[in-house]
């Protein structure tokens, strides 16, 4: 299937549905699907424990969005930085004009 993992809502229910027929063995299922076995398991049972609510999360971040964040966290911990120094400076020079 996919690269990262991913796998849509319809899927992963018709992989379940599947595995409950039980017409053929989870691990042979699992390698026509291209998926793990304990990974049709695990949907089993998010499945039965949320019902219709499962799989409705976007998943895992990709690496470009984890990245993504990473250098916006880099950059905010940077500005904050000048900021503050920015703000002892101002003070600095306030004092002298008294």
């Amino acid at each position: 299937m996919s690269k990262l993992g991913r796998y849509p809502k319809e899927f992963k229910v018709e992989a379940v549905r599947l595995l409950n027929l039980g017409d053929k063995p989870a691990s042979e299922l699992a390698m026509e699907l291209g998926v793990k076995r304990t990974l049709l398991y695990r949907w089993k049972d998010q499945l039965k424990v949320k019902g219709e609510s499962a799989f409705s999360g976007p998943g895992r971040p990709t690496n470009d969005q984890l990245s993504e964040n990473a250098r916006l966290k880099k950059e905010n911990t940077r500005l904050r930085e000048e900021r503050d120094i920015l703000k002892k400076a101002a003070a600095y020079f306030a004092r002298d004009l008294k």
